[in-house]
């Protein structure tokens, strides 16, 4: 029997859906663009497991829903439990697992007929994936190119502790904590009350915060608010 479970698209009827390594996600932000909500949900879902594939719907009518197919159950059964209701471009994300088998899970598990795939669809979405990959490696290089005028603004030197700017006033601690601790070397966060906005995040040392740095730098937490990132002034 497979490991992963059986993706339609179609919402997941309520009820006992038994535990698989696809999620479904809905109640999503429907302003979001789709390249910006596949790289936000990749941000906050991979800290519990390796990734193999984010479909986010497209159409008039499945807008607001997406699902995300990891390598394992036990992945995905982290992230129901911890991010269902979680604060995501000011909606709460509704978090469960999915009723049908994703395209990337059935090629895992060698179930994926090929077949039953239209030649023109198939064609039309490898357009779609290169035109994503190049728009991938045109933000990776504007976000490269933002992290080192941050880094040509702010004269302290690399070290372990990150100033965050440019946070919604409504963003807590544990929110915060939620994107950051995907990263090795985490320890914490810390939000300064008289001055909303703004925190502090913490690594055990500075090349681990680098990669931390470099990874958030630019994420946006809604549609109005974009972090920028900076090493911390001593």
């Amino acid at each position: 029997s497979s490991r992963h479970c059986v993706v339609s698209l179609l919402s997941p009827a309520m009820g006992d859906i038994p535990p698989c390594a696809t999620v479904y996600v809905n109640n999503l932000n429907e302003k979001i663009k789709k390249d910006e909500l596949r790289k936000s949900l990749s941000a906050i879902f991979t800290q519990f497991g390796k990734i193999i594939d984010i479909n986010c719907a497209k159409t008039y009518t499945l807008r607001g829903q997406a699902w995300v197919v990891f390598e394992d159950v036990a992945a995905a059964t982290n992230a129901v439990k911890q991010l269902n209701e979680f604060p995501f471009y000011d909606k709460p994300m509704r978090v469960s697992y999915a009723t049908s088998k994703s395209d990337a899970s059935a090629k895992r598990d060698g179930t994926f007929d090929s077949a039953k795939r239209d030649p023109m669809i198939r064609q039309k979405r490898k357009a779609e994936s290169q035109v994503s990959e190049k728009k991938s490696q045109a933000a990776k290089k504007e976000a490269g190119e933002q992290k080192n005028a941050v880094a040509a603004a702010n004269d302290a030197p690399p070290n372990e502790i990150l100033f965050v700017e440019g946070l919604p006033d409504a963003t807590t601690a544990s929110m915060l904590s939620m994107l950051f601790q995907q990263f090795p070397g985490f320890k914490e966060t810390r939000m300064i009350d008289a001055k909303p906005g703004i925190a502090f995040v913490e690594f055990d040392s500075s090349a681990k915060s680098a990669v931390a740095l470099s990874g958030l730098q630019g994420f946006k937490i809604n549609p109005t608010h974009s972090m920028t990132l900076s090493y911390a002034k001593k």
